[in-house]
């Protein structure tokens, strides 16, 4: 017994207790705020549901929105980046106000209209109270930097309902190509137990399904231990979901950077595209694409749910959530971009399995978490969600789709302070250690070069 208690295993139990007492209360603390944000989000996109005209005065939000932030907001409008630089490079802090503030404009954003998500308000929910509590522990820089992550796991893992793809991706959303392994169990620790939290508020998730469907017989299916032709087609769908991310992305920015150079007046950029959503919407016919995408507001309207049906999604149903969130994201409303990005995904995965004669409740379920792997650049990650919300039947699918994704988006993605520790090419000629945003200064996108 003395040989298997040695100074280094009695270290690592000091550890785990230590840091189980640091991080408990403040995954408990974040648990409960994300439970609040949901309940309170759910009571916002609810009443818009029964007062559509809520929506004409979504150009009216973006201008309060824009004064929050410029009084009191600081540099909380940074958002997650500023999580993720502070992890990278302690020093400039989190703002404890990030946490209400965020909470407030997502809520706005959601009353009015806008097409946005809950992941963002939820990481900086965590990632400002983990920042409170590290400087009321009065923790070491290294210490605040693994508190910090556990932050933001437990702020992830608390909105979705699924504890390990938070911790997951609290370590692989940093950089690109690299773990931080020393954090995987704090990471674990706040995740599980900020999900626990939320369950325990009487908050619930939404859960998905994919139906039992049958593999096709082809030449080879008698000799192969698994599908081939299916896994081909999974593939190709994967290589779409992958560079939809890329275009995602892409119009996010140059949202931003086109508004910002034509539009001197910075509170009229979220009037612009305020109305730019109100007639997309009359466009349309129908206001699906607002919001969250997640609950139904009429019968028959195209959600993330109904997307893992035949007929649950239009041709375009992608795209145009897609247009929706760019627009509302670009133009300064708040929230989050990754339950659009679900929906893009399961949308797109719907067309796809019509296309290629796919199952449809599989390919929506591939698009949800591809989709979501290309724009963040966490397959790992994604993989395992796909297993949390789905089962573990189609693990082998999950996988493909998250990383043939990953790769066919490139080195763009939806966070800026995102490092690239290991590029996905050889010689992409790629600085180590560089963060996306100071790529695309270097490599300016094709708007860029328009402008100038």
């Amino acid at each position: 017994m003395k040989a298997l208690i040695t100074s280094e295993r009695y270290q690592i139990i000091k550890e785990l207790i230590r840091w189980s007492l640091l991080i408990l209360p403040v995954a408990v603390a974040i648990g409960s705020m994300v439970a609040l944000f949901l309940w309170i989000l759910d009571l916002a996109i609810n009443y818009r549901f029964h007062h559509p005209w809520l929506l004409f005065l979504l150009p009216l939000a973006g201008v309060l929105i824009h004064l929050i932030y410029r009084s009191v907001g600081r540099s909380s409008e940074k958002g997650n980046n500023l999580i993720m630089e502070e992890i990278h490079e302690p020093g400039g802090g989190v703002p404890p106000q990030m946490s209400p503030i965020i909470l407030l404009t997502t809520v706005l954003t959601h009353l009015f209209g806008g097409s946005a998500g809950r992941e963002g308000t939820a990481v900086q929910i965590g990632g400002s109270i983990a920042h409170l509590f590290g400087k009321w522990y009065r923790l070491s820089v290294q210490d605040m930097q693994l508190l910090l992550t556990s932050g933001v796991a437990a702020g992830f893992g608390a909105v979705f309902g699924t504890p390990l793809t938070g911790a997951l991706f609290a370590l692989e959303v940093l950089a690109i190509g690299r773990m931080q392994y020393n954090a995987l169990l704090p990471a674990l620790i706040g995740a599980v137990a900020g999900d626990y939290t939320v369950a325990v508020w009487g908050v619930h998730h939404t859960a998905y399904q994919i139906s039992a469907f049958r593999h096709e017989a082809y030449p080879l299916s008698a000799y192969l231990p698994f599908d081939g032709l299916l896994m081909l087609k999974v593939m190709l769908a994967s290589a779409a979901f992958g560079m939809s991310s890329a275009l995602f992305s892409s119009l996010v920015h140059a949202i931003k950077v086109v508004s910002g150079h034509f539009i001197r007046l910075k509170w009229l950029i979220p009037v612009a595209g305020g109305l730019v959503i109100i007639a997309l919407t009359y466009l349309n016919g129908k206001p699906d694409y607002l919001s969250l995408g997640v609950a139904a507001e009429y019968p028959g309207a195209v959600t993330i749910q109904s997307a893992f049906h035949t007929g649950g999604a239009d041709l375009l149903s992608w795209f145009w959530k897609m247009i929706y969130t760019a627009v509302t994201l670009g133009s300064g409303f708040k929230g989050g971009e990754v339950t659009p990005l679900f929906y893009i995904g399961a949308t797109l995965g719907n067309t796809l399995s019509n296309v290629l004669h796919a199952p449809v409740g599989l390919f929506a379920a591939l698009g949800f978490i591809a989709v979501f792997a290309g724009a963040t650049n966490t397959p790992l990650a994604c993989t395992v969600m796909g297993v949390e919300l789905f089962g573990g039947e189609h693990v082998l699918y999950f996988a493909i789709a998250c990383f043939t994704a990953y790769l066919f988006s490139g080195h763009s993605g939806i966070y800026s302070a995102q490092r690239i520790a290991v590029p996905k090419l050889l010689n992409a000629g790629i600085t180590p250690d560089s963060a996306l945003g100071d790529l695309g200064k270097s490599r300016p996108h094709w708007y860029e070069r328009f402008l100038k």
